[in-house]
């Protein structure tokens, strides 16, 4: 819905403006959202609670200056898969999700540590820490880590034997995503995954591999299955440390929100509040067995299109999930998506994730013919897609958590000489 005028950060809209501006924002964030916990396990409608509930805390902190919606992050998915070891489409045992929830937990924390550091220091020690090419590797390693299982899920489904029809499944899944983000335009431009999602859903409902009963007995109005974290150490090493990524993630956004809405969200409120709120939204989604948040680029682009920035309708938006999140049948609905429908569109999810990477390195100028910055993007990849891992003490330290480390101590540690450098 287009209101054909620019309507501010702190602007109320009448209910029935802000109703359909506030469901635009819901299914631009739910395709991405929901898919979080169906490839890791989790509860969807605990997982649309604690995005709702995010939110509303993050614009709470944020003391309602910025427009954003926080939902499920992807950087997560193979650190929690590797802790709850579910097959995509079914339930993680509680116990392995609790601790998992754990280390996520944490990682919320983290945030906060790293805003009061930036509220007293600044960001110039953040940039040192975290450079484009520790930070563009990385994000490459998010994305092809998650390859393998992308195309099992679309090539086996939940099982290990190859099915034509489910790869059928999963390109028709691809192909819909794809025609939607070349050539739809304005607000469905915005929304492919979830276009995407649909497509592939009413093929694989033509092909008979739907089933709704799960649907028919469920009940209409039910208490989400809250589960609460257990604190292990394998679990904060392992996840933990992934928040150094979605916090240049999280600035991203910020920068991209700043130049759409025309305002300095990095000085007033702060980037430290910012931070803060995405950060406490994590750890409170970890509290109740929801996955960690994280604003989204998708509600960015919404507000692009429509020049609506108003909190109150991404509130709107937020209490709309909450709502959804106690209809059991919502949840036992997004739980009947066959795994083939999810794979096609991880091929191009995860492709997307290790794309923006390459970008990041790009459009940072990286020079790759510097033997530092080669050298520290190389060691980045292979121990972060080969699967290296470290035990200290019967923790083990392992994938895109160990790459992170040692790039950031690579980039501490080698020197800027003009022979690392490349130059004469």
């Amino acid at each position: 819905m287009m209101i054909g005028k620019k309507v501010d950060v702190h602007e109320r809209l009448p209910l029935l403006q802000s109703l359909p501006l506030s469901l635009q924002h819901l299914f631009a964030m739910f395709g991405a959202t929901v898919l979080v916990p169906y490839l890791v396990g989790l509860n969807t409608s605990v997982t649309l609670f604690s995005s709702g509930v995010g939110t509303l805390l993050y614009i709470l902190i944020t003391k309602g200056k910025i427009p954003a919606y926080l939902g499920s992050s992807f950087a997560f998915i193979a650190g929690m898969s590797a802790i709850i070891g579910a097959t995509a489409g079914t339930p993680g045992s509680p116990d392995r999700i609790a601790i998992a929830m754990g280390g996520c937990a944490v990682a919320g924390l983290v945030y906060v540590v790293v805003a009061v550091l930036i509220a007293i220091f600044g960001v110039k020690w953040l940039d040192k820490l975290l450079p484009p090419v520790v930070v563009g590797s990385v994000v490459i390693v998010i994305g092809l880590a998650l390859a393998g299982s992308a195309v099992n899920m679309a090539m086996n489904g939940a099982g290990t034997t190859y099915n034509p029809e489910y790869l059928l499944i999963a390109l028709v899944s691809l192909g819909c995503a794809i025609l939607a983000s070349v050539f739809f335009k304005g607000f469905l431009g915005v929304i492919p995954i979830l276009i995407g999602i649909i497509g592939g859903y009413i093929f694989a409902f033509l092909l008979g591999h739907v089933d709704f009963t799960a649907v028919r007995t469920a009940s209409y109005f039910a208490v989400p299955p809250f589960i609460f974290p257990k604190f292990t150490w394998g679990a904060v090493i392992a996840l933990a440390p992934v928040a150094l990524v979605t916090i240049t993630e999280h600035i991203g956004h910020l920068i991209v929100t700043n130049k759409v809405v025309e305002r300095d969200f990095i000085k007033d409120p702060g980037l430290h509040l910012s931070l803060s709120g995405d950060g406490i939204a994590t750890t409170f989604a970890a509290l109740i067995g929801g996955p960690p948040n994280t604003t989204y680029g998708e509600n960015i682009g919404v507000m692009a299109i429509t020049r609506v920035f108003s909190v109150w309708v991404i509130g709107g938006a937020a209490v709309i999930a909450i709502i959804l999140s106690f209809i059991p049948k919502i949840g036992n609905l997004i739980q009947t998506i066959p795994v083939p429908v999810m794979g096609g569109i991880c091929i191009l999810l995860f492709g997307i994730i290790a794309s923006a990477g390459i970008r990041m390195l790009v459009e940072a100028g990286i020079d790759f013919s510097q033997k530092r910055n080669l050298i520290i993007a190389s060691v980045i990849l292979v121990i972060g897609i080969g699967g290296a891992k470290i035990t200290i003490g019967g923790v083990e330290f392992h994938g895109m958590a160990l790459a992170t480390v040692i790039g950031i101590m690579l980039n501490l540690i080698i020197p800027q000489t003009k022979e690392l450098e490349g130059k004469e």
